[in-house]
């Protein structure tokens, strides 16, 4: 054998391995697009609606998967924490999320977006906030509040008896920030996480009934503000940059040197082909709207009048036919 033909059949092997090695990453590019493609659902499947661990969510879950029923669908209802929903909504384990909240889950659903894993089914007429809260007469005992900086000077109040140099702020089973501004701000106080917001409330009659400080997660609207007169802390106001430029703001050092959004949105989302699939449930949940008071009233019929979620859901929709009635586009009958 020549030379020169072992030139050219070490080129041409070479050649074959080039387009052996390309073809095997086209098609380990493809595998995640096949697979996705693979999990979209059908119109026959059941709508998967994800449903948290606060009140009005559930309620609203219910409320919804209601009126996809009354149009024939089915429904199945997933219980999944707020840190899963994300990729629940990117597997298509869940379909549908009906209070994605501005303060505790921008970033995420940010991310989720930009990923093209949801769609956005539009925001409710509602202006919410979340943060550090108090009861009233907190102001008389800590003067100052609500300007953070009281909290500087008046810590001991909230603190345990165990440790009397460090104030306690109760926090919520949610994943927040709160530490971190603790440190940007240089609070003495120590972050305590309950495992439900149920707790929180227990904590709160408590500490009510015996007009004790504390300072706890709240948020708006909630049924807690028309039940018990308080406030939310005034921190630094929020920017985006003060979550990704630690030389914004009050602390050059750190992030997180400011409180959270104070008038957030309060968005209906739902996943990759949702409104092609099922597109008059998705009409229906857009449609679906909310005011402040509205969803105040709503989370009420479980926390104060003691009613199940479910039974709340059947008795607002009994309630509110004008309501939700306009919320059914014509289409729907078209199915």
């Amino acid at each position: 054998m020549s030379k020169s033909t072992i030139v050219v059949i070490l080129f041409a092997v070479k050649k074959v391995n080039i387009m052996v090695n390309k073809m095997a990453v086209f098609i380990l590019l493809l595998i995640p697009f096949y697979a996705f493609s693979q999990s979209l659902p059908t119109a026959h499947d059941p709508i998967k609606i994800m449903l948290n661990n606060w009140t009005s969510q559930l309620v609203i879950s219910h409320i919804v998967g209601n009126l996809f029923r009354f149009q024939g669908y089915q429904i199945e209802y997933v219980t999944e924490p707020v840190d899963g929903q994300w990729f629940m909504l990117k597997s298509q384990k869940g379909h549908v999320q009906v209070e994605v909240w501005q303060g505790t889950m921008s970033e995420k659903y940010q991310q989720t977006k930009a990923g093209g894993w949801l769609v956005d089914a539009g925001a409710y007429d509602i202006s919410t906030r979340e943060d550090w809260w108090y009861p009233k007469y907190v102001e008389e005992l800590c003067p100052g509040l609500p300007d953070w900086r009281a909290l500087k000077k008046c810590y001991g109040l909230f603190s345990d008896k165990g440790d009397p140099s460090r104030g306690i702020y109760y926090g919520g089973p949610w994943e927040k920030p709160d530490r971190a501004r603790v440190r940007a701000l240089g609070l003495p106080f120590t972050i305590f996480n309950v495992r439900s917001g149920d707790e929180l409330w227990v904590l709160l009659e408590e500490a009510y009934e015996k007009k004790q400080a504390i300072l706890l997660f709240n948020w708006t609207p909630n049924w807690v503000g028309a039940v018990y007169e308080g406030n939310f802390v005034d921190f630094p106001d929020h920017h985006s940059d003060c979550e990704i430029k630690p030389e914004w703001g009050v602390n050059s050092k750190f992030l997180y040197d400011c409180g959270n959004p104070k008038s957030g949105w309060l968005k209906k989302v739902v996943s990759t082909g949702f409104p092609e699939v099922w597109p008059c449930p998705f009409e229906i949940l857009s449609n679906m709207n909310f005011n402040n008071a509205q969803m105040e009233s709503i989370a009420a019929l479980v926390d104060k009048e003691k009613m199940t979620v479910q039974h709340a859901a059947d008795y607002w929709l009994n309630k509110h036919t004008k309501i939700w009635k306009t919320w059914i586009p014509k289409t729907c009958g078209e199915q």
